[in-house]
């Protein structure tokens, strides 16, 4: 089937050996958060026939600070030493804004669960992100 989307792209755009810990969590938060929408937004068109717009609503839903806190408390048990670090590394990071509609515990968290999935993502690490976001018991497509 080829390689990975992720090393594609880093190999495309000359980062190939650029460790994703040098980056601040700020800006792994910000790929992150890109790898968890599209995950979101694929996992609803295998799930639901909606219109775009119900699809959309439907993904707001899911990416919002408050849905991924959540999220984020059922992982921690299941996060390794390394990923733990990243999480809080992401969640301390000092932003300067803070989402209109949540609270500032739960966008910190959301910055820290983003933070996670960008550096697994830049690690190459798309089955551990899919591992811990849906794990076996959830899959139903």
């Amino acid at each position: 089937m080829g390689e990975d989307l992720t090393s594609l792209i880093r190999e495309r755009f000359g980062y190939a050996d650029t460790d994703p810990k040098q980056y601040s969590p700020l800006a792994l938060a910000f790929v992150g958060d890109a790898v968890y929408s599209l995950l979101i937004r694929t996992k609803l068109l295998c799930e639901r026939e909606l219109t775009v717009n119900h699809l959309h609503n439907h993904a707001a839903d899911s990416v919002k600070a408050e849905a991924q806190k959540d999220l984020m408390n059922a992982m921690l048990p299941r996060l390794t030493e390394e990923e733990m670090t990243v999480f809080k590394r992401g969640r301390n990071a000092n932003s300067h804004s803070v989402a209109k509609h949540a609270s500032v515990t739960d966008y910190r968290i959301a910055t820290g669960f983003e933070a996670l999935l960008g550096y697994l993502y830049l690690n190459g690490r798309t089955d551990r992100i899919m591992e811990l976001v849906f794990p076996k018991e959830q899959e139903t497509c």
